[in-house]
């Protein structure tokens, strides 16, 4: 059956300097889950192997690698990977690290006749660059970074109508922008770099440039320091570039702790400084890599009516985003709402079916399981398909899986995965938190297992509907202990979240997990 004439089928491409990913309306293919370097970026040469995340975003040989696959000649029929057999428009957008090696190859290439590309400047949510040159059969689509951050939040949200913040480090021309109720962009970079002055930080504090959630791990331990504070401000004083970066090294560092903590209050007083006053209605979307910060997020509740963060909202969300951009333009406002589940389905046969039942005793006699079900989520939260579930009524338990089992640092905390019928009855919040994007405080004394050292917890509701399995063990769990919930954190020892199955049960044999669930099967030690 042919393709009516005027039907285009787009296939999006996040060319980042790190997250990679590429999205064709069902698989969402997050490069480091292939590659195994988290963020599809090389770790340092000379990390100890207690710190092999720490990235090295000047090696660029992974971009190169995705560049080679992803953007190439169009034409080639015998290449997996060619527009003639992924699509008719190829869907582009890319950050300023991306393309700074590769961008004399692009125009060279598939973008040779799209030089204007890197002049484009939206000015409303829905602007973008579309064209097919003379003699091709397809088109090039392409918008800013910070416009898919932007779609990607607003069209997952199901509202009419939002505010719409997207925030990040850095993109290709902001670092910042605000969108009203009426998709009118409002530039920020230079008022509120907060996603760069968190990269840099988090650089100084010996985390790496991507380690800005182990910096906000940190926040719960310190306290208000005026020093650091005036630090920041005079940092925001005057035009944000990378120079400024050699001066950093004059900040004292004494108190890592107290940094953290005044950085976080620092973002929060920026944020209605700067955000608030901009309010056009009673909703707001959040995206870009500063949208994992949950305290800020819980804060948003007091100026608006409703939030929504999605689950995917760092640079490995793009591909997303722009496909789904381009699907509203080009088809008369269709709206395409992604899956949180949108990787791939894989095949396996155990030797034993799983009891849930089962598995949750165990997991309240104090056994910490692996579970992996069905194609994985977006993001990089675990969210109920490759996670690693333990009681949270466990006040040890913290350190047993991060010393054990995750491989990392020992202030980390973990997040409880609550029956969303019960959150109020445990969290102060006022709405449900579906994708782990929220920090709240804990109202309970009984799971010191996932209450951070300041009494707060990143909170993910969780109902029958959007993960029927998960919900299912929670509620087993709930029904032996009384408590509707489970610690869950993401399923790896130092690489991203496990993929197949075979990863699965890599990290099971590694580790003290003491059993591992892939979909209907059970594993035993």
């Amino acid at each position: 059956m042919r393709k009516p004439p005027d039907w285009k089928v787009p296939f999006a491409v996040a060319l980042n300097l790190h997250d990679h990913n590429t999205y064709d309306g069902k698989f969402h293919n997050q490069r480091e889950r292939y590659t195994r370097f988290k963020h599809n970026l090389p770790y340092h040469a000379e990390a100890y192997a207690h710190q092999s995340d720490i990235l090295n975003p000047g090696d660029y040989r992974l971009n190169d690698e995705f560049i080679k696959t992803f953007f190439n000649d169009p034409s080639d029929i015998f290449n997996t990977y060619s527009l003639v057999n992924k699509g008719d428009i190829l869907v582009f957008t890319y950050t300023y690290g991306g393309i700074r090696k590769s961008k004399d190859h692009l125009l060279e290439t598939i973008l040779k006749k799209h030089k204007d590309i890197f002049e484009f400047e939206p000015k409303k949510l829905w602007d973008h660059y579309c064209k097919g040159a003379a003699g091709e059969e397809f088109k090039v689509y392409y918008i800013d970074h910070h416009q898919s951050h932007a779609t990607y939040a607003f069209l997952n949200s199901g509202y009419k109508q939002s505010d719409i913040l997207a925030i990040d480090g850095i993109g290709s021309k902001y670092r910042t922008v605000f969108f009203d109720k009426d998709q009118n962009l409002i530039d920020l970079s230079d008022k509120l770099p907060i996603g760069w002055l968190w990269n840099h930080m988090s650089n100084l504090t010996g985390f790496g440039t991507l380690g800005a959630s182990k910096l906000m791990g940190k926040v719960g331990y310190g306290k208000y320091s005026e020093y650091y504070y005036q630090t920041f401000e005079t940092i925001f004083d005057g035009p944000i570039t990378e120079k400024k970066q050699k001066h950093f090294k004059h900040i004292n560092l004494d108190n890592i702790d107290d940094l953290a903590f005044t950085l976080q209050k620092f973002t929060i007083d920026k944020i209605k400084e700067y955000i608030y006053p901009l309010k056009s209605c009673d909703n707001l979307c959040i995206a870009g890599g500063v949208a994992y910060n949950g305290y800020m997020n819980e804060e948003f509740l007091n100026h608006y009516e409703n939030v929504f963060v999605p689950p995917a909202v760092g640079d490995e969300g793009q591909a997303i985003g722009a496909y789904q951009h381009c699907v509203y333009t080009q088809t008369k406002n269709k709206v395409h709402k992604s899956k949180t589940f949108a990787g791939k389905e894989y095949e396996y046969e155990g030797d034993e079916k799983v009891d849930y039942k089962e598995v949750a005793q165990a997991i309240a006699d104090g056994k910490i399981v692996g579970w992996f079900q069905g194609k994985s989520e977006s993001g990089n939260r675990a969210l109920g398909n490759r996670s690693i579930l333990a009681d949270p009524r466990n006040p040890d338990i913290k350190n047993i899986i991060n010393g054990t089992i995750k491989m990392r640092e020992d202030f980390r905390p973990f997040a409880p995965a609550v029956l969303e019928e019960h959150y109020q009855e445990y969290f102060d919040t006022r709405l449900p938190s579906p994708y782990m994007s929220r920090i709240c405080k804990v109202k309970s004394d009984k799971v010191p297992g996932i209450t951070h050292i300041d009494g707060t917890a990143r909170i993910q509701t969780v109902n029958k509907e959007f993960n029927e399995n998960f919900y299912n063990i929670i509620n087993e769990f709930y029904k032996i202990t009384g408590i509707p919930m489970l610690l869950n954190t993401s399923f790896n020892c130092q690489e991203p979240i496990v993929e197949t199955p075979q990863h699965a049960i890599r990290t099971f044999k590694k580790t003290d997990l003491d059993l591992l669930v892939i979909n209907d099967w059970i594993i035993r030690k």
